[in-house]
């Protein structure tokens, strides 16, 4: 298992999960802050920018799941993980990574309110354990807005802890009772990781003024059309049905046509394969009206024109649902590699 203590720059993580160790047998610390500094000793020097905020980088997101997994594998127990995630895409990559290698997650976050947050910061530096770090304090100072920006998701994701007036033993015993009692469960899919290439389908669905559906996975980050892997002995237009029935909640009665066929290379650490991309057509408005998406999976699902689906999408998928468009558009099926045609 592993208990993620969350909060602000300053919100006393570190040491409320060092108290945590003396209250959770068999708990180990992991802060994935020392994969940072690690980074910043492998990578070319130009480079080294990148490090500077590590959560940012795509490769110390899969150190950090790689390395619990690891840790966990060798110490067992818990592992208690004091480590700052705003970026809600960012939560879905870590926590969806763990989830694919069967580790339970409990999401909390301390939460000590912005003027003593503030003054916390401020104040950093009086204990010698804090260090002597001006720098530091005022990109913490910097980021108190970002964390008030991701409260709402974060207030919802994770099982809150109200530090104010708290000391850190007191915080450590009000996160281990809130874990003991079931609380911070993070309730995601748990999809295994794929060991081979694989073959997946995925169904545009279309509202009454050509929009098309787009849903929120709480697994990996960026939104994605319904659809998912083929499954053994199962055809790639019942895979699309039987996607749409369990991501949606309803049963598309109309056939699909195929759209794009696109080869994705494998590009470590994904193995790559075949991705098709059906036309389920328009969804009828009762339909729409009685979507209903499965909790641990999908938090959200909107209708999005193709501009606004250009600030929802990755890139690779959102190549693929361009050229879908304009498959759709021409009538015919397009056929790419790594979402570009094949010329």
């Amino acid at each position: 298992m592993i208990i993620w203590v969350n909060g602000a720059f300053g919100a006393g993580k570190s040491r409320a999960a060092r108290e945590m160790l003396d209250l959770i047998p068999q708990s180990t610390l992991y802060d994935p802050e020392v994969l940072g500094a690690f980074l910043r000793g492998l990578l070319p020097e130009k480079r080294l920018p990148e490090a500077a905020d590590c959560w940012e980088m795509p490769l110390w997101r899969r150190l950090v799941v790689d390395t619990a997994a690891a840790l966990l594998a060798e110490v067992g127990g818990a592992l208690v993980v004091p480590m700052t995630l705003l970026r809600q895409e960012h939560r879905d990559e870590v926590f969806g990574g763990l989830a694919a290698r069967g580790i339970d997650v409990r999401h909390v976050l301390l939460d000590p309110g912005e003027t003593i947050l503030r003054e916390r910061i401020a104040a950093r530096g009086d204990d010698p354990e804090d260090g002597d770090d001006e720098t530091a304090r005022r990109r913490a100072q910097d980021r108190v807005e970002e964390y008030l920006a991701a409260l709402p998701w974060l207030a919802l994701d994770a099982h809150v802890v109200r530090t104010a007036g708290l000391t850190p033993r007191q915080t450590a015993l009000a996160v281990t009772e809130a874990v003991g009692r079931g609380e911070g469960v993070c309730d995601i899919v748990q999809t295994p990781a794929p060991r081979a290439e694989t073959v997946a389908a995925g169904v545009l669905l279309f509202d009454d003024a050509d929009r098309v559906l787009l849903v929120d996975p709480t697994y990996k980050p960026g939104w994605e059309f319904p659809g998912g892997v083929v499954e053994r002995g199962e055809s790639p237009t019942r895979a699309g049905h039987r996607e749409v029935a369990e991501e949606l909640g309803i049963e598309l009665t109309r056939g699909l046509e195929l759209l794009v066929v696109d080869w994705e290379p494998p590009q470590p650490p994904g193995h790559g394969g075949l991705r098709l991309i059906f036309d389920g057509g328009r969804m009828p408005r009762a339909d729409i009206g009685r979507l209903l998406l499965p909790d641990a999976e999908l938090r959200d699902w909107r209708f999005v024109t193709e501009d606004e689906a250009a600030g929802l999408l990755p890139q690779v998928r959102l190549d693929r649902l361009r050229w879908a468009l304009r498959a759709r558009e021409q009538g015919r099926p397009l056929n790419l590699e790594a979402g570009q045609p094949v010329r």
